[in-house]
């Protein structure tokens, strides 16, 4: 077999488009980047796409819609994807009809380097009397170094991956995602605790069930779980219309809240409205930072909103509020400096990451654009940093990959738009 290795670097793409539009809706940005931008004063972070992370994966594995994405204090990448969702020309070796493929475990864990150290899932907790979701949806490392699983499945388990029971099931439309109806049974109504080795520790709530946004026993869809603290911050967003709090040692309740701080409400209401009384669903990220905020990402109100971590209404700010389909800020990341300075927002719908100043909230520049190429992407879905302010993205739908964008310092923003292209990727001599 021939080697070769390249030697042009895939540098990420640059939009001055995203300069003149930031901010547009409930702030008022852009034309100050595009000022900052022109005069040259303003230094942002820049990042390289590793196309070599990670390695290749053994025993013919593949990686489904990839939804989960943390990185532990040793800045391993943990990664939670659905194999479920391979199509059935993507899954001949499970069933021995080919050589090519089978769906990787649910949970795989990689070094820094992109090798994969450990992996387990669904197999290895099946028939225990155990729950496990019916939509893979969410991974968090806790503090402790235990894994937690999120879920937004409404649907009940379906048949072993790439199984021919899988494939020859009557074909039935799935329940919408998205309802929000808060009444009925909804599988994923719980989340999951487990060591690093995948033993089951615990969990939050049981299997169908939540009894809506006001239950403090059980979840409805969790779309992320997040630690400040001793304290666990869930962007109960699928099912539900909240963030909820949950004590991390006791795993009790101990607080909710819905848009503006309110009281969450069950009743259905329309996307694409940035001023929605409530959240939609999904509500999908909630991100708290190192100086007492919530960040919640009301994913098809295309809006984020900031709360206290006692949650207190602070801010919200639009998001490209005149996305449709799945909406615009999907997950949130910030950099590794103790202020936080910046803010990246996946947005899978426009296929981008934003780069955000986050104090102002004003964007700075975005990177990626649709395409399979490395540094683009098809539905951006998770977002993490490592303690070298390094980026990781997961993929979701047909997109079915993870990322690396290499962290490179910080430069002069029209310095950085000199080096990239409008939209997309491109190789750098």
């Amino acid at each position: 077999m021939t080697s070769f290795k390249l030697s042009r670097k895939l540098l990420v793409g640059v939009s001055l488009a995203g300069l003149l539009t930031a901010g547009l809706g409930l702030h008022q940005g852009g034309m100050g980047a595009a000022k900052a931008q022109a005069a040259g004063d303003v230094m942002v972070p820049w990042f390289e796409a590793d196309p070599y992370w990670p390695k290749p994966l053994p025993n013919r594995w593949i990686l489904a819609m990839t939804i989960g994405l943390d990185v532990d204090k040793q800045d391993n990448v943990w990664v939670f994807h659905r194999p479920q969702t391979l199509e059935q020309k993507e899954s001949y070796a499970t069933r021995n009809e080919a050589d090519c493929c089978t769906a990787a475990p649910d949970v795989l864990q990689f070094n820094p380097a992109g090798n994969l150290i450990r992996s387990w899932g669904r197999a290895e907790n099946r028939g225990k009397g155990r729950d496990w979701p019916s939509s893979n949806h969410g991974l968090t490392v806790g503090p402790d170094g235990n894994i937690w699983l999120g879920g937004n499945g409404a649907y009940q388990p379906r048949p072993a991956p790439g199984s021919a029971a899988q494939f020859a099931e009557t074909p039935t439309a799935p329940p919408p995602l998205y309802s929000g109806a808060g009444v009925g049974k909804y599988h994923d109504s719980f989340i999951v605790k487990f060591t690093p080795d995948g033993k089951y520790l615990g969990q939050i709530g049981k299997a169908n069930a939540s009894k809506g946004s006001l239950d403090t026993q059980n979840v409805r869809g969790v779309a992320q779980i997040r630690f400040k603290g001793n304290e666990m911050f869930l962007a109960d967003g699928y099912g539900n219309k909240r963030v909820s709090v949950w004590d991390a040692t006791t795993l009790k309740f101990k607080r909710m809240w819905g848009a503006y701080g309110k009281k969450p409400d069950d009743t259905p209401i329309p996307h694409y409205d940035v001023n929605s009384p409530q959240f939609g669903n999904p509500m999908h990220c909630a991100q708290p930072s190192n100086d007492g905020l919530l960040y919640a990402c009301d994913r098809t109100n295309n809006r984020i909103q900031v709360f206290k971590v006692d949650g207190t209404y602070l801010r919200q700010h639009a998001v490209k509020p005149a996305t449709r389909g799945d909406g615009a800020p999907w997950e949130i990341a910030f950099s590794r400096d103790p202020e936080q300075k910046f803010m990246y927002i996946s947005d899978g719908a426009n296929a981008v990451v934003h780069v955000y100043d986050r104090k102002t909230m004003k964007e700075l520049y975005w990177f990626g654009g649709g395409g399979r190429q490395p540094g683009q992407f098809y539905a951006v879905h998770s977002i993490v940093t490592n303690s070298k302010g390094d980026i990781y993205t997961t993929e979701t739908y047909r997109g079915q990959r993870v990322q690396k964008f290499t962290y490179k310092g910080l430069i002069k923003l029209s310095d950085l738009v000199k080096k990239g292209v409008v939209g997309g990727s491109r190789i750098n001599p």
